[in-house]
């Protein structure tokens, strides 16, 4: 049974799941807090944000799962990915396929359950990422910024789940913040995905993965880097500029921002693996700790 559980947490990359269902339950509080001081609700609905919380781990797992059932031979050849159950003999292709399927259709039921938008997002999420992003990464570094698509997500489906199925919730900014949300994540992606491609090229070449700007460790791919830490400074400003973020959230993303791309700047001038890891943390921390920091923003 331990190792069954274990599996499942490689098969479905549990920590990345919980982030992505992290941030999409701190942007439904965030919507909820929104529409309750609209008046448009009493309070927030936890039953919801429950269902968002379960239905957007099933729809992240079944995602992964289809990624590692494509990658399964690919998987073998790299050190971080040939103890994952398939490409280890621990589970078939067709086990992984029908948990996989599993998960999606009961994971896009529950949240088509909250509204239309948040189920078709969803399948939209998972075949994107599975059957575009995936086999992308063989064949060129725009695979990032197709796979940063999907990735971004989880704050816009967070967002409108919160705003349920009452037309009355709705009003035309609705959609701007969920797409300023999503914005942010989006630029996000860029410095996360490339630090970590950085930090792992020697096992990627493995498998043939290009995921780094150049497709090579050198100062070029370190400079879009550092560029892509810039970017993120003024859209992570957006909340506060469009009016529904306060001076709070503005200088927690300003100094976020800074020190992100102090690491980056750290990186393209260096061109080490300790500075990719640097900006490689610093990622894991950046969109939790503003998400969080703009629901407080809102709750205070």
């Amino acid at each position: 049974m331990k190792q069954f559980f274990s599996d499942f947490s490689k098969l479905v990359k549990f920590r990345l799941t919980f982030l992505v269902v992290f941030s999409a339950s701190v942007t439904f509080l965030i919507g909820s807090k929104i529409q309750v001081d609209r008046a448009v609700a009493d309070s927030i609905n936890w039953y919801n944000w429950m269902i968002l919380i379960i239905g957007g781990f099933l729809v992240t797992g079944a995602a992964n799962s289809f990624n590692e059932i494509i990658e399964k031979d690919l998987d073998k050849l790299m050190m971080r990915t040939k103890d994952r159950p398939m490409p280890a003999g621990r589970m078939t292709t067709g086990q992984g396929l029908v948990i996989g399927l599993v998960m999606g259709i009961t994971g896009t039921f529950l949240l088509g359950k909250l509204n239309l938008e948040t189920g078709l997002i969803s399948v939209f999420s998972i075949l994107l990422y599975a059957f575009a992003y995936t086999p992308l990464k063989r064949k060129s570094p725009v695979a990032v910024f197709v796979g940063a698509i999907p990735g971004a997500l989880p704050p816009l489906i967070g967002y409108l789940a919160a705003i349920g199925h009452s037309p009355v919730g709705y009003v035309p900014k609705d959609y701007q913040i969920a797409i300023v949300l999503f914005l942010i994540q989006f630029v996000w992606q860029f410095p996360h995905f490339w630090s970590i491609a950085w930090v792992v090229d020697d096992d990627y070449k493995l498998a043939g993965f290009r995921l780094l700007p150049t497709k090579e460790r050198d100062k070029t791919s370190a400079t879009i880097t550092f560029m892509s830490t810039l970017i993120l400074i003024p859209v992570s400003l957006l909340p506060t500029i469009l009016g529904f973020g306060g001076y709070v959230i503005a200088a927690v993303s300003l100094v976020l921002g800074l020190i992100f791309a102090w690491y980056a700047y750290q990186l393209m001038q260096k061109q080490d693996l300790a500075s990719a890891r640097k900006v490689m943390f610093c990622s894991f921390f950046y969109i939790p700790l503003v998400q969080l920091v703009l629901l407080f923003d809102l709750v205070v």
